[in-house]
């Protein structure tokens, strides 16, 4: 059964990832989080990757701020793919995690998405879609709800419209 990894930096990087777990739960992923550090714990973190591997694991999900070393630590020992989320957190908002995440030496890629929560959550669905290319069950359950999230904007719309003729 193959299952997606999240690894955080620090607790407080939970409110934030929890965008992330909430869209794998939404499309029947089976996820693990795990708080560990590229600084203060690199041989838990190291031998938490090779675990996962070893045990199905598809997909890393890493969010860490500041100095955000984390996804390209996490990368650096697998071959497997990793997305990093850059939290908005110190004195620049993320920005310096933005560029630790996605700065990367060539041929250690890491996939980065937006800073915090939007970032998380479109860390769940590009994880969902990576998994999807080798199970038709989760293709068909990210195109539904893909379609779900247009119904909705559609609705929004009308609902809009309808208002602007009152």
């Amino acid at each position: 059964m193959s299952w997606v990894a999240i690894l955080m930096g620090s607790e407080s990087d939970w409110p934030t990832m929890q965008s992330t777990t909430s869209v794998l739960e939404a499309l029947q992923i089976k996820f693990e989080v795990k708080v560990t550090s590229a600084h203060r714990t690199p041989a838990a973190t190291q031998e938490f990757v090779a675990d996962a591997e070893a045990r199905g694991c598809r997909v890393f999900i890493c969010a860490a701020g500041m100095a955000a070393h984390l996804a390209g630590a996490v990368a650096a020992h697998t071959q497997r793919p990793v997305i990093g989320v850059p939290i908005d957190s110190g004195p620049l908002q993320g920005f310096d995690a933005l560029l630790s995440t996605a700065q990367m030496p060539g041929g250690i890629p890491v996939a980065t998405v937006a800073v915090g929560k939007a970032g998380a959550k479109n860390a769940g669905y590009l994880a969902a879609q990576v998994l999807a290319t080798a199970d038709d069950a989760l293709h068909e359950r990210v195109v539904a709800d893909r379609a779900a999230n247009r119904d909705k904007v559609a609705a929004q719309d009308a609902s809009v419209q309808a208002s602007l003729k009152e």
